[in-house]
Parts: C-alpha cells; structure tokens; sequence
C-alpha cells in the first residue's frame, strides 16, 4: 500500500463510509467553530473536507498549522446529514474524522493567497507562479491544455499524420521576427538561432519523402507580448502534406477544430463548415482580416455619396477628393437610445486618436436627425439605405481617411458598438477562413514592392498566364484561420518550383544570390525534385485560451514570461560570468 495515500481527495464516495483512509495533500481551508475544526484537503483531483474535535490530543496542532501546509491525515469516513451536503464538490456527501496526521511539507506565510481565484498583481502571480497554479481556475486550464494536447495527437494519427521533431539549434532566418540567438563554443564568432518555426523543416521533410506530418512545435520570436501572444515562446500544431490542394488543408483542419472544440467546449459552432471570405472583402466588411462573426454588424463603403451635389457635408467632401474613404457601420433600431449612448461612442473614438464618428439616425419620411444629418437630402439618404440595407430607425455611423486609418477605426468601432448593444453571443464560436491574399503590397514609404504575407506562397492561377509586370494583381494560395476575432494561424500552398521562386523574389528586389545566400538549404533542395505541398500551424496558446473562455494567454500558459520578457519565477534572463563568455569568444559592450 501507498504510504501516503489510499485514495485521492476526490475519491471518497458515500460508498466507503466506515473505511479507513489515508489521503495527502494541501491544507486549502480551515474553519475552527471552537470544539471542532475543519479542513478542506486539497490535491491534484480535488477536495475532502476533514473534520477533528477538540477531544483529539492533535487539534491545537492542526489549529496552529499554516495554509498551505501539505499534511497527510489517516481517518475515517463519515456520511455527511442532509443539511450539510455539499453540492459544489464530488466529495460532499461524505467527510473524514482525522485520527493522526503527519506534515509532509511546512509552508511558511503565504505572498499570496491559494484557495480564491481573486485577482492579484501580474508581478506576484508570476513571481510565485508555483502558488499561483495551485488555484482551481488557472490549475484547471493547464490541465485542459494537458488533455487538448493529447487529443490533438490523438487526431492527427487518426487522420495519417506522422508526428516528427525538428531541430531547436538552427540557422538565423532574415525574414520575418527577430530571432533568439545562441552562440557556438564550438564555431567561435558564429551562432545559432532558435526557430521561429520549423517552416523550413517541415518543408525539406515532404522533399524527403514524407507525406504527411505534424508536431506539437515550440516555436521562438523576439517580440513584444501582447494578450494573445507570448514573448519569447509559444508552441503551435505544425502540418505539412504533399499532394494537396488548398481545399485539402481545409477539411483536414475543420475536422481536427470541430472535433477539438466540440470535445472540449459547451459553447456550440455557429457552422461546422468554416465560411471562407477573401483578405480584400475582409478588410471591407469587417475593417480586418480577423473577423469576430459573431459580431452581425457591417461595414460598407459610401465614398461615392460624397460626390454628390445634393451632400452638404464639406468636411468629409473635401477629402473624399483628395483621395480618402468613407466606411460605415449600420447599428439597427437604434432610435430610442438614449444621447448618452451616442455620445460615448463619439467619445470613445476621439480616444482612439480618430477625430470622432459622424452619426445620424434615420427618421420617418427619409429624414435623419443627429449632428450631421442635415447635410444630406433625401435622394441621398435613400442611396445610403440601398447600399447599406438600413431602415427607418436605425442610426448610421461614418469615419473618413485614408484607407488603413478608416479600416482600422471602423473595425474597432464595429466591436465597440456590437458590445454597447450586446449583440455578441459568448456562447459561441465562429470559425472562417481568410483566403486569397495579394502576393505583393507597395510600401508607402519607399515605394518598394515587398511580399504582403508569406514569400515561400504559391502564386494563384496557371503559372503561364500571370502576368508578373502587374505583381500588386497577383494573389497567392495563402490563408489564415480565425475564430471569434482570433487569428489562430496563417498557412499556404508552397512555392516548390526553384525558378518560380527567384523570379517571384527578384520582384521584390531579391537577386539570385541573395536567394541563394539566405535560403540555400530550400532552395537547394527544391531543385531535387519537390512535390506539390503545403500546410499551416494553428497556435496551441490560442486554441487553449478560447476553450478556456480566457481573455489573455497567460492564464492557459504554465510558466510565462511578463510583459518585458522576464520570468520573475527563475530571474531570467541573467547576467553571465567572465568565464561562459570566454568560453564563447564573446566580450559584452552595453549601451548607455
């Protein structure tokens, strides 16, 4: 027998009332009524509420013991009356009366505490990580990450995928984030990086002969953190198959995420059939590429309107002809709202740095009433209503400027508005896909053509009949998929043919040998026979934080890093000594 325990404290059942037993684990509660003491026992599974009275020679020792304290109790099982069942716990119908207990491990006083998911500073939480996952919330989400892994795994072999590890030491990628780099003791003055991703790899594995394969990859950027994104390092579910179309990665994600979230959510999908919408209707109709459908609310584009005669709002006129747009959001039977409402709205946006939001609210006979709206005629109005399908009773709101300012001030006002009128239902998810990017985008700045998205993409359309004098025309077999406004991964059909690739990168500016300096390994191995392939990597973080309903990934994350890229916990990163530098042939030269 188990010396430190019989069963876990959250295996007790009215079943083995009468038997003695002998549970271990923390002390997560204690209620002293005077004569008799009690203790919620916590571990792993569960908790047990224990019981000990004053009679028993050990109760002044278990009444001066610290929260926190791991014990192991030998008692006996007691069925609970009906009037003290728990309900909230599995173990409630029954208790344990302590006979003996032993500490196992002392706790000194605690920085913060255990048994509430009360909110405390990020400082302590990460500090103390160890005590931090202790509470029920965040214990239970990596434990859910734990068993979405597995299931995933699982998944994978189902559908044929073979599961393969890349190499953690590997070479510096110029493109994309910046990368971790490690130097070599061995190959003074050189280093390597930590992947980015294993795209390179997973790539030369399909070259090799494989056919299909994933990995739960851990993947590292030198970025800054944000909510949906760690510093540092992340871990996603990498995949690569050859022979496929686009419509072949499709289906194989949209069974694994139907299959994942329905296992592990009660939320229902607004489709099991995810909807694919192009990048240029995106950033149209939702201000971005990462839609929240679950939010109904439209964005249309009325610039024309602004060239009407009949329009007398000089304004937004002036800069419809120097080149500007004009996006608006429709938000239905809006006419009893209080000044109050739109007012906030107004405000909110001047906090975002835009100059506000124009609004007016359509009014019987094709009138509009608000701020604005007596700068438009009827006529007007009524091609307004054709183009954005609003009635009488809804209420318009409008931004002008250039186009990215206008998509990005209406995408944040789409959500702004949807949650004033709480229009998101949050017992949903709502998959989609982002298909059909352009392949180039010109910088403002310089001038220059440069790769929008991914430069290893396959060009859309017969190879013989694009015309690479127009490259801003041309679109690429890459996507993106997104669940509730949440970019979960991007992915394409790869470039496998070698002289594809440097005519698409000498568009950009990329000579043959700076293709072959920078991407010798690819590059090489396309020219030995490559087949058709491609794949995509959906963020394990981000899965786990939507099943989770967690709004930032730390919470599904077990050891994270704070916003600085600092793990508080392990004082990391560190100085070194004069003798691991040596040793590297490295010398330190800090800036002021």
């Amino acid at each position: 027998m188990n010396r430190y325990r019989t069963h876990t404290c959250n295996e007790l059942r009215e079943k083995n009332v009468g038997n003695n037993i002998i549970l271990s684990g923390w002390i997560n509660k204690k209620r002293d009524h005077g004569n008799l003491l009690f203790i919620d026992l916590r571990d792993n599974y569960g908790v047990t509420q224990c019981i000990i009275d004053q009679e028993n020679s050990k109760f002044s020792q278990l009444e001066k013991i610290q929260l926190e304290t791991v014990i192991k109790i030998q008692g006996t099982v007691l069925k609970r009356s009906n009037e003290t069942i728990n309900k909230d716990i599995e173990t409630g119908e029954i208790e344990v009366s302590i006979k003996s207990f032993e500490i196992l491990g002392t706790c000194k006083e605690l920085p913060m505490p255990v048994f509430s998911d009360q909110e405390y500073a990020e400082e302590i939480r990460l500090k103390y990580r160890y005590l931090d996952l202790r509470r029920k919330k965040i214990h239970e989400n990596i434990i859910l990450r734990s068993r979405v892994i597995s299931f995933i795994r699982e998944e994978m072999s189902k559908l044929g995928f073979l599961e393969f590890q890349t190499p953690i030491l590997t070479s510096s990628s110029p493109e994309g984030a910046r990368d971790f780099l490690v130097p070599s003791r061995l190959n003074p003055g050189k280093f390597y990086a930590l992947p980015q991703a294993p795209q390179q790899f997973k790539q030369l594995i399909m070259v090799s002969g494989f056919d299909k394969y994933f990995q739960i990859a851990p993947c590292f950027r030198d970025e800054d953190a944000r909510a949906d994104r760690s510093p540092g390092e992340f871990y996603q579910l990498d995949l690569e198959m050859s022979f496929v179309e686009q419509e072949d990665i499709f289906n194989v994600v949209e069974k694994l995420l139907v299959n994942t979230f329905k296992k592990f959510s009660n939320k229902k999908l607004i489709s099991e059939k995810f909807p694919k919408i192009s990048y240029l209707d995106a950033l149209l109709k939702y201000g971005t590429d990462k839609p929240d459908l679950r939010n109904p609310l439209i964005i249309n584009d009325i610039t024309n309107i602004f060239t009407r005669d009949d329009v007398k709002f000089e304004i937004f006129k002036k800069l419809v002809k120097s080149g500007s747009k004009v996006r608006c959001i429709v938000a239905k039977n809006t006419k009893d709202k209080p000044r109050s409402f739109f007012d906030n709205i107004d405000k909110w946006a001047k906090d975002q740095g835009a100059s506000g939001l124009a609004y007016f609210t359509i009014d019987k006979d094709v009138t509009a009433k608000g701020p604005v709206g007596k700068f438009f005629s009827k006529e007007a109005l009524t091609e307004i209503m054709k183009i954005t399908d609003a009635g009488v009773g809804d209420s318009i709101f409008f931004a002008c400027g250039k186009k990215e300012y206008v998509e990005k001030i209406t995408s944040l006002a789409r959500d702004k508005i949807a949650n004033d009128l709480n229009l998101i239902d949050e017992s949903l998810f709502a998959f989609c896909w982002i298909v059909d990017y352009p392949m180039f985008e010109k910088n403002e700045d310089t001038k220059k053509i440069e790769f929008s998205h991914n430069p290893f993409s396959m060009p859309q359309g017969e190879l013989d009949k694009i015309d690479f004098e127009k490259p801003l025309e041309i679109f690429a077999y890459q996507y993106d998929i997104v669940c509730n406004g949440v970019e979960l991964s991007s992915g394409a059909i790869r470039n496998h043919i070698p002289e594809l690739m440097y005519k698409l990168f000498s568009i950009a500016g990329y000579n043959k040998q700076d293709v072959d300096n920078r991407f010798s390994g690819m590059i090489n191995a396309l020219s030995y026979g490559a087949p058709p392939h491609g794949g995509i990597a959906p963020g394990i973080d981000r899965i786990v934080m939507l099943l989770a309903n967690e709004k930032n990934i730390r919470e599904v994350t077990m050891f994270p890093m704070n916003q600085n890229a600092q793990d508080l916990m392990m004082n990391a990163p560190s100085n070194v000594d004069e003798k691991q530098l040596k040793e590297l042939s490295l010398s330190l030269k800090l800036k002021k």
